[in-house]
């Protein structure tokens, strides 16, 4: 049997285990328990990699960044089944918002923090005041 253009195309981007064929447990299985290997196979070497003297030590947090950048991919992609297609449009759009909204806390608190560390007294000051 040989599939149309259209068929082709269909499939075309589609996330592991968002396959709808035939026996689509098994292989749905089969992408969830391949990105359980990517995940694990990621963590240990991130361990790896903290705790090793094999690495060179200035290239220890970058190694970490990769690492964890590579985790976040497998997850989208394995688990939150986020993809390029027309239909992942509003979950592509969800998942860019809850970034900006980290992003704004987190820039926000250190801002914050910031500005409380330069407008303080200094400590010795502080408790001269006290007594």
């Amino acid at each position: 049997m040989t599939l149309g253009r259209d068929e082709v195309f269909d499939n075309a981007d589609v996330a592991p285990g968002d396959e709808h064929v035939e026996g689509g447990v098994g292989l749905r299985v089969l992408g969830y328990l391949t990105g359980l290997g990517f995940a694990i196979l990621l963590t240990a070497t991130s361990f790896f990699v903290a705790g090793t003297d094999l690495v060179w030590e200035p290239s220890i947090p970058v190694a970490l960044v990769v690492l964890a950048i590579a985790q976040m991919g497998v997850h989208l992609v394995f688990f939150l089944h986020i993809t390029t297609g027309a239909d992942n449009t509003n979950n592509v759009l969800a998942l860019a918002f809850g970034i900006l909204i980290v992003i704004l806390v987190m820039g926000g608190s250190l801002w914050i923090m910031a500005n409380l560390n330069h407008n303080m007294m200094p400590m010795d000051q502080l408790m001269q005041m006290q007594r």
